[in-house]
C-alpha cells in the first residue's frame, strides 16, 4: 500500500486532521530515528520513516489519511540505561499527544523495553515485539456542536464540589440502561443528571478520565483491576473503558456530550488530572510511551546514575517538570481540556511534585508561572493535593494565588473534634472560618479552602464512624496498604452491628461531619455516596476494587433516605444563606475574642470565651455567632447582601450539656432550625428566649436562628 508522505509542520504536536490529511508530529530530543506506524483493522503494520526534524520535532503530513487511522511511533536511538536512555525500535509507543486510544495494554513480556529473563534486567536490551499487544492511537475529528454551550464559571463562594468516579457513580444504578451503566453518557443520563440537581451540587470533580494503564502485572497476578485510574499513560485521551459508544474516537464525542448535558443542567465538571508521574513505573516498568520516546527529557533521573528515577509520588517515577518540553506538555493537556473538551476546573493529583524544580518543593517555580500567565486558564477553578511524598512535600497552605487546596488540616481537625480527641478548639474555630492562619497572609480568600471530611482515598463516611481500623485484605496486601491513622471511631462496635444505641450515634455523627462541612466557610467537597451511607466495608484503599465493594449501592437511597434528606436539606439551607459563604475573611480582630460584629464566640454558658480558654485541649463545647448583617462584601451587582442571624452549638462531650444564650441575645427569640439529634430539619423548630437554657445531646450540633425583634 503506497502512502505519500510530505513534509508536515512541527505544530501541533500530535495527530492533527484538517479536513484534508493528517499532520503527525512528536517531540524527541535524543532520538536518532522516528517511525510513524500506521495499522488497518487487521492490525497490519506500514512504518515510515519520518526524515522531517526541526526544534527536536518529527513530523509528517499524510494526505488522505483521516479520522479513524490507527498509528502509533517507533523511536531509535541509544539503549544506554545508565545514561538514562531506553529507547527500543522493537516497542510501538503511544503518542504523547493522541486524542483518542482504541485497546487495552496486555500485560505481557513484550511491552518491557528489557528482557526480563536476564540477570540485571533492565540493562538488558529486548528483541520481542510489541505491536499485538498495544493499543492503538487513533486520529479523531474534533468538530462537535456545542451550540451556546461555555464555562459556566460558577463562583467560588457558591460552589459545592461532588467527587465521584465515572464508572462506580451508575455501574449498579438500576434506572439507568444496562448498556450505558459506568460510561460517560451513564453520568450525563437524565437520572443521573436528575439525582445531582435535587442533591443541590454546582460541580462534578470526576476521578481520572485520561488513559491509564488499567491491568498492570501485580494487581492481574491477583485478579484485580486499577480503578482509581491514578496511572496516566496519556494526558489527551479519555479512557476508552468508559465509553458506551466506541474507542476510535466516540470515546470524545461521547464525553464531549456528558459535559454540555451537565453544563445544561447547571453543573460545572472538574478533572482530577495526575500530572505529577505516568503509569510506566521505575526502571522495571514497561515502555509505553514516553519512556520510549524520550525518557532522559520526560523523567526526573538520579543525578549521578540515571538509570533510576527519582520518586516523589510513591508511583515509581516524577515528570521532569524542569524541561520546557514537559511544562509544555502539561500546558497544552490543560489548555486543550478547556478549550476543545469545556472542563471547568482542574484537581491536581500531588501537586507538590510539580513544583519540584531541584529537589525542594518551591511556590515560585515555572510551572505556577506558567499557569498564572495563561489565559486560557484564567477563568478555570484549580485545586491542588498540597502534597507528595517526598521530604518536605506537605505544603498545606503554602500554594500561590488563584489555587484554592484540598485542605487536610480541615479533615484532621474536624474529624479530631468529633471523635473527641484532646485538640484545642482554636484549631476548630480556625478551620470552621475558612482557615485564615493557613490562608490569609499570602492573599487569598476562604475559597483557597476546599474542606472536605472523606475523599475517594481513605474511609467513606459511614466507615468513618463504624470502623476503628482499615481492613484492607481484598486488596491483597496483607493490610499493608492504605492510610493506618484514620482518625475514625467506630462509636463502639467495630463493622456492622445491630445494637440501636450504636446506631444511633453513627447516624448522629454522620449528620455532625455533614452539617460542619456544609457550614464552615471555605468550599465543601462531598465524596459521592455519602449521602446515602455507602460502605466499602472497611476497606480505606479502593484503588483496585473495580467491584461492588468501591461502585455507588443505590439501594441505599431507600434505607437511609433520612440521611439523604438530610444532606439535601443543608446543601439547600447553605445555597439559601450567604452567612455561611462569605466571599471574605471575617473583618476586625483576631480569630478569637469578642468585639466586631459579624462573628462572636462563647462558651456553652453563654459567657465570652477568653484567650486561655482557646488553648484548653479537653474543651468540647462551644457558642459560635454568625452575623447575617455584619456581610461587608456586596452581590453579584453590588447590592448588600442582608442574611438572618444564627447562634451554633457544638457539643462533642459524652454527655449532654445544657447551653445558654449569651446576654447580648437575650433580647430576642431564637428558633431551633437544626438538630443533628433529629434526622430531619426542625420545622417548625422550638423556641428560645432570655435565659433559657437548650439541652443539647452528647455528640451533636445545634443551629438556631434570630427571630425578627
Amino acid at each position: 500500500m503506497y502512502v505519500a508522505v510530505w513534509p508536515g509542520n512541527v505544530y501541533p504536536l500530535g495527530a492533527s486532521w484538517d479536513g484534508k490529511g493528517t499532520n503527525f508530529a512528536l517531540f524527541s530530543e535524543n532520538a536518532t530515528g522516528v517511525e510513524l506506524c500506521l495499522f488497518d483493522a487487521d492490525n497490519h503494520e506500514i512504518r515510515l520513516p519520518l526524515t522531517e526534524k526541526n526544534n527536536f520535532v518529527w513530523h509528517a503530513y499524510l494526505p488522505g489519511v483521516g479520522p479513524g487511522q490507527r498509528y502509533g511511533f517507533r523511536v531509535h536511538g541509544p539503549w544506554a540505561p545508565e545514561l538514562g536512555h531506553r529507547f527500543n525500535p522493537n516497542k510501538l509507543l503511544i503518542d504523547p499527544y493522541a486524542k483518542a486510544i482504541d485497546g487495552e495494554i496486555s500485560d505481557t513480556a513484550a511491552i518491557f523495553g528489557y528482557s526480563l529473563d536476564a540477570p540485571e534486567q533492565d540493562l538488558a536490551f529486548s528483541d520481542l515485539d510489541n505491536a499485538e499487544t498495544m493499543p492503538k492511537c487513533i486520529v479523531v475529528d474534533q468538530s462537535f456542536d456545542w451550540g451556546d454551550d461555555k464555562l459556566l464559571s460558577i463562583p467560588w463562594h457558591e460552589t459545592i464540589i461532588y467527587e465521584t468516579h465515572v464508572r462506580g457513580f451508575t455501574k449498579l444504578h438500576p434506572e439507568i440502561p444496562e448498556e450505558l451503566r459506568g460510561t460517560y453518557a451513564g453520568l450525563a443520563h437524565p437520572v443521573a443528571i436528575q439525582y445531582l440537581q435535587q442533591l443541590g451540587i454546582t460541580s462534578v470533580e470526576l476521578m481520572p478520565v485520561h488513559h491509564f494503564l488499567s491491568s498492570p502485572g501485580f494487581l492481574v497476578n491477583k485478579g484485580l483491576k486499577n480503578y482509581w485510574g491514578y496511572d496516566s499513560i496519556n494526558y489527551f485521551t479519555p479512557y476508552s473503558g468508559y465509553s458506551a459508544s466506541g474507542s476510535v474516537g466516540q470515546q470524545v464525542t461521547e464525553f464531549k456530550q456528558m459535559v454540555k448535558d451537565l453544563h445544561s443542567a447547571g453543573i460545572e465538571v472538574i478533572l482530577d488530572v495526575v500530572y505529577n508521574h505516568t503509569g510506566e513505573g521505575n526502571h522495571l516498568g514497561p515502555t509505553l510511551s514516553l519512556r520510549g520516546i524520550d525518557n532522559a527529557v520526560y523523567y526526573r533521573l538520579v543525578k549521578d546514575n540515571s538509570r533510576y528515577y527519582m520518586d516523589f509520588t510513591g508511583c515509581g517515577n516524577s515528570l521532569n517538570v524542569r524541561h520546557a518540553q514537559v511544562l509544555k506538555l502539561i500546558m497544552d493537556s490543560l489548555r486543550y481540556w478547556v478549550t476543545e473538551m469545556h472542563i471547568d476546573g482542574f484537581r491536581f493529583d500531588l501537586a507538590s511534585a510539580l513544583a519540584r524544580e531541584l529537589y525542594e518543593v518551591d511556590n515560585l517555580a515555572a510551572f505556577f508561572d506558567i499557569i498564572y500567565q495563561d489565559p486560557v486558564l484564567a477563568d478555570v477553578k484549580l485545586i491542588a493535593e498540597p502534597w507528595d511524598l517526598g521530604e518536605g512535600g506537605y505544603q498545606v497552605g503554602n500554594f500561590p494565588l488563584r489555587w484554592s487546596e484540598w485542605n487536610g488540616r480541615y479533615r484532621d481537625t474536624v474529624r479530631d473534634f468529633w471523635r473527641g480527641e484532646d485538640d484545642s478548639l482554636g484549631q476548630f474555630a480556625y478551620c470552621f472560618t475558612g482557615s485564615p492562619d493557613l490562608y490569609q497572609a499570602n492573599g487569598r480568600n476562604p475559597s483557597a479552602s476546599i474542606n472536605f471530611i472523606t475523599a475517594h482515598d481513605g474511609f467513606t463516611l459511614n466507615d468513618l464512624v463504624s470502623y476503628n481500623e482499615k481492613h484492607n485484605q481484598d486488596n491483597g496486601e496483607d493490610g499493608r496498604d492504605g492510610e493506618s491513622h484514620n482518625r475514625s471511631w467506630n462509636c463502639g462496635v467495630e463493622g456492622e452491628t445491630n445494637d440501636p444505641d450504636v446506631i444511633r450515634l453513627r447516624q448522629r455523627q454522620r449528620r455532625n461531619f455533614l452539617a460542619t462541612l456544609m457550614l464552615s466557610q471555605g468550599i465543601p467537597m462531598l465524596l459521592g455516596g455519602d449521602e446515602i451511607g455507602c460502605t466499602q466495608k472497611g476497606n480505606n484503599n479502593v484503588y483496585c476494587q473495580d467491584n461492588e465493594i468501591a461502585w455507588r449501592d443505590w439501594s441505599l437511597q431507600k434505607s437511609n433516605s433520612e440521611l439523604l434528606d438530610f444532606a439535601r436539606e443543608l446543601i439547600y439551607f447553605r445555597h439559601q444563606h450567604p452567612v455561611f459563604r462569605r466571599r471574605k475573611w471575617f473583618q476586625g480582630r483576631p480569630i478569637h475574642g469578642f468585639g466586631i460584629s459579624d462573628i462572636g464566640w462563647f462558651n456553652d454558658d453563654g459567657s465570652e470565651m477568653t484567650e486561655k480558654q482557646w488553648l484548653v485541649s479537653y474543651a468540647k463545647a462551644m457558642e459560635i455567632f454568625l452575623n447575617g448583617e455584619g456581610i461587608v462584601t456586596p452581590g453579584r451587582r453590588g447590592e448588600r447582601i442582608i442574611d438572618e442571624s444564627f447562634l451554633l452549638f457544638f457539643n462533642a462531650h459524652y454527655e449532654t450539656i445544657e447551653f445558654a444564650l449569651p446576654n447580648v441575645f437575650q433580647d430576642r427569640e431564637w428558633e431551633i432550625v437544626i438538630d443533628t439529634n433529629e434526622s430531619r430539619f426542625l420545622s417548625p423548630g422550638k423556641l428560645v428566649m432570655g435565659e433559657q437554657t437548650v439541652p443539647v445531646t452528647d455528640r451533636s450540633l445545634m443551629v438556631l436562628r434570630r427571630l425578627a425583634s
